[in-house]
C-alpha cells in the first residue's frame, strides 16, 4: 500500500467496529462513519459460533464476551406438537474447534466492541449519511474505503454496482424479541419448532434470558401495521407447546422487531480502486445459516490480517476476496437451504440437527482459521 494509513469506514455494524478495532491496533488511523444517531441493536441476540470466538479472542475480548453471554449446550430440535425429532451436541464443536459458542444479547455485543473502541480513542461519527457523491469524496481522502453499511441499503455496494444489486426477498418474515423465563426453563438448550411453513426458534443466554424468532412464509406488505403482524404470530403459534406459549407470555415489548428477511446473491467482486465492501454489504446471509456476525468477524480479522502486510492495495483487496468468497458463499447457500426446507410449507419440515457432523460442522466453520 501507498505511505498513507488513512482507513474510512461506512457503518457501525458488526464488522465496521471490529475492523476498526483491528486496523487501529494495527498503526491505521481510523475514522468511522455511522448513518444513525447511535449504533444499532436490531436482531435481538446473536449466537457467535467457534469461528467468531477465534476472532474475538485475537481481539482480546472472548473473556467479556462470555462473561455476558451464555454457553448453550445443544439444539434440541421439535414438531409443532413438541415432538423430539433429533438432537446435536454443541459441546462437541466446542470441544474439536478448542473454543466456546456463545449466545448473547445484541445490544450486549455492540457495547462490548463500541467500548473496546472507544478505548482505543476511536470516536464513531454518528448522523453521517452517506450519497455516492460523498463515498467520491473519501475515496479522494483515504487510502482506503470500507462499505459495512448493511445488507438492505449499502450506498457503497450502490457505488460499485450502478445497476444497483437488490437484496432478494426469501419469501419469510420473523418477528424477533427477548423474554425472560423462569431459570431452568430452557434446560441450557436451543430449542428449534417447526411446522409446515413455520418456525420458531428459541435460544437460552442465561438465568432464564433467552431471544426467540417466529417465522412463517408471507408475501411483503409494509403498509400493514406492527401490530397486526404481533398478532397474526400470537395467533399462529398459541396452540404450540408450553415453552413457546410462555414466551410469549414473557416478552419485553420494546424488543419486538418485524423482519421481511432477505439475503443476497454472492458477487463476482467486493471492490473496485480502494473501495471495498465486507459483512451484510457484501455476502449477508439469511438468519438460517447462524452465520451472519461470525462471518462479518472473520471478514474483518482477514482483511486486517492482508493489510499488515503491506502489500500492494489491489493485491490485499484481491487476495481477501479470494479467501473470503467460498466461505462466505457456502454460509449463503446453507441458509437458503435451510429457509427453502423450513418455510416451502409443501411437506413435513425435515430434521437438519442430525444431517451434519460435529467433525464436518468444525472442520466447516474453522475454515481458514489459522495463526501462521
Amino acid at each position: 500500500m501507498k505511505n498513507n494509513n488513512r482507513i474510512a469506514i461506512v457503518g457501525a455494524g458488526v464488522a465496521g467496529i471490529a475492523l476498526a478495532i483491528l486496523a487501529t491496533k494495527q498503526g491505521y488511523q481510523v475514522s468511522l462513519y455511522e448513518r444513525d444517531s447511535k449504533i444499532s441493536s436490531i436482531g435481538a441476540g446473536v449466537t457467535l459460533w467457534p469461528n467468531a470466538i477465534f476472532v474475538l479472542q485475537q481481539m482480546g475480548l472472548k473473556k467479556e464476551i462470555k462473561r455476558m453471554g451464555g454457553v448453550p449446550s445443544c439444539i434440541r430440535q421439535f414438531d409443532q406438537y413438541g415432538v423430539q425429532q433429533g438432537k446435536f451436541n454443541i459441546e462437541d464443536v466446542n470441544t474439536l474447534s478448542g473454543f466456546p459458542s456463545v449466545s448473547i444479547l445484541r445490544h450486549d455485543l455492540m457495547g462490548i466492541l463500541a467500548k473496546a473502541l472507544n478505548d482505543l480513542g476511536v470516536q464513531i461519527h454518528f448522523n453521517c449519511p452517506m450519497t455516492a457523491q460523498d463515498i467520491d469524496a473519501l475515496k479522494q481522502e483515504f487510502t482506503l474505503v470500507v462499505g459495512a453499511d448493511g445488507r438492505m441499503n449499502s450506498v457503497v455496494r450502490q457505488t460499485l454496482y450502478p445497476e444497483k444489486v437488490k437484496p432478494c426477498y426469501q419469501d419469510f418474515i420473523n418477528i424477533i424479541g427477548i423474554s425472560q423465563l423462569e431459570e431452568g426453563e430452557l434446560d441450557n438448550a436451543i430449542h428449534d419448532f417447526r411446522g409446515p411453513g413455520e418456525r420458531f426458534g428459541i435460544v437460552p443466554i442465561k438465568a432464564g434470558l433467552c431471544y426467540w424468532a417466529g417465522g412463517w412464509s408471507t408475501p411483503i406488505d409494509k403498509d400493514r401495521p406492527l401490530s397486526a403482524w404481533y398478532d397474526e404470530m400470537h395467533q399462529r403459534f398459541m396452540n404450540w407447546p408450553a415453552l413457546v406459549k410462555n414466551v410469549l407470555k414473557s416478552y419485553e415489548k420494546s424488543s419486538l422487531n418485524r423482519i421481511f428477511v432477505h439475503d443476497l446473491d454472492p458477487l463476482p467482486y467486493w471492490h473496485q480502486d480502494n473501495v471495498l465492501i465486507i459483512g451484510d454489504a457484501a455476502h449477508a446471509p439469511l438468519p438460517t445459516s447462524g452465520q451472519g456476525a461470525c462471518q462479518a468477524l472473520e471478514d474483518a480479522w482477514h482483511l486486517a490480517r492482508y493489510l499488515e502486510k503491506k502489500d500492494v492495495l489491489d493485491n490485499i483487496l484481491t487476495g481477501f476476496y479470494q479467501q473470503r468468497i467460498v466461505k462466505t458463499s457456502a454460509a449463503q447457500t446453507a441458509g437458503r437451504q435451510l429457509a427453502q426446507q423450513i418455510f416451502s410449507g409443501y411437506s413435513k419440515p425435515q430434521p437438519s440437527v442430525s444431517g451434519i457432523s460435529a467433525k464436518q460442522l468444525t472442520e466447516l466453520w474453522m475454515q481458514g482459521l489459522v495463526m501462521n
